[in-house]
């Protein structure tokens, strides 16, 4: 996927180099040219493209957390109750 993107980048960026020392052409436009057929759709592309990849580590860390909960309250279930022990000790 990033091969895609970084090819994109360099012919925007020729596109924009080519805008910019064009006898008609200005720093400007170049600039122009570069954000709004480069960086714009580029940058939208990348995040449509990394939702699946942001979903499932969402997922993975929601599955962890419930987890550690899980194991946090088995573990206070497990633990005898301290003052009901020391009460059987004294009779």
């Amino acid at each position: 996927m990033y091969l895609v993107v970084i090819a994109w980048l360099y012919v925007v960026l020729m596109m924009s180099v080519a805008e910019a020392t064009n006898s008609t052409g200005t720093v400007l436009g170049a600039l122009v040219t570069f954000i709004l057929y480069g960086m714009l759709p580029i940058s939208i592309v990348v995040y449509l493209m990394r939702a699946p990849a942001r979903n499932k580590a969402i997922k993975a860390r929601a599955a962890a957390e419930h987890a550690q909960n899980q194991a946090l309250a088995l573990k206070i279930q497990a633990e005898p109750n301290k003052s009901a022990q020391g009460a059987d000790y004294k009779k």
